[in-house]
């Protein structure tokens, strides 16, 4: 009767990481919850849209694409950045500025790196979680590992099933029967992932719901000025990222990779 212990094994698998999806699915659902109101009478700034729509990162492209606009950020299509105006208009533009460094010059991923992490852009994150507008660092990591181990967890059931159905057959149960009691555990975790997957796969990375709707207001509107002005510019930009940017030499700068030495 050892393919007990095996079928045993395999329920305590599915058991415990589908109960670990279904909580983090749960808590993502109360981030949503939370943000039912959130979506009234709140006015996106450029840097909470770009946040929503890429996170910290794209809060430093943003910073650096609308300073290169107003030519007091150089921004080479070789990778470099450089500073042309050493007097930042906001937090965001200081912490370019800060990460470019006393020297005024600075690859450019190295600077965005830094501006992302920078402190000016927790306190907007922060900001918008408590909104409702984004959704919380545990929240994303959690639901996404939860699928992770589900997954493994149903890789785990059949290699188990496997084993028990190629041992010597000494148990007097016929195969068909093991397979079968095999088959409900496997059923369980791909009937969580499936669940799962129609129910987190809408959730954006960074925007809760409430962000996700305000984020498609602003996309709207933006579409609908029509005269194509650097606020629209800059909106987009913050929505759809670097590939945006119509200037071929300006998203070069941040597509640069630099080319290996050769003697």
């Amino acid at each position: 009767m050892f393919w007990v212990l095996l079928l045993l094994l395999a329920w305590a698998f599915a058991g415990i990481t589908c109960t670990r999806l279904c909580l983090a699915a749960v808590r993502t659902a109360a981030v949503d919850a939370d943000g039912t109101t959130a979506d009234h009478g709140h006015a996106l700034t450029l840097y909470e849209a770009a946040f929503l729509s890429g996170g910290p990162a794209r809060v430093a492209d943003v910073t650096m694409v609308s300073m290169a606009r107003q030519r007091r950020l150089l921004l080479a299509h070789t990778g470099w950045a450089t500073v042309v105006d050493p007097r930042g208009h906001d937090e965001m533009e200081q912490s370019v500025i800060g990460a470019i460094g006393p020297e005024g010059q600075s690859r450019i991923a190295p600077v965005r790196a830094a501006a992302a992490g920078a402190e000016a852009v927790r306190r907007l994150a922060d900001g918008l979680v408590r909104a409702g507008l984004a959704v919380p660092d545990g929240a994303r990591t959690t639901v996404a590992d939860g699928m992770r181990q589900v997954r493994a967890a149903a890789l785990v059931v059949l290699a188990l099933g496997l084993t028990a159905l190629l041992m010597p057959g000494q148990t007097g149960m016929p195969r068909l029967l093991v397979a079968l009691w095999f088959a409900l555990p496997l059923t369980l975790t791909l009937s969580c992932l499936a669940i799962a997957r129609v129910e987190v796969h809408p959730y954006s990375r960074w925007a809760s719901p409430a962000g996700q709707r305000l984020l498609g207001t602003l996309t709207r509107r933006s579409a609908g000025d029509g005269n194509g002005d650097e606020r629209s510019f800059l909106t987009s930009v913050a929505v759809r990222g670097i590939r945006a940017i119509g200037e071929p030499e300006l998203r070069a700068a941040f597509t640069h990779r630099d080319q290996p030495w050769r003697e």
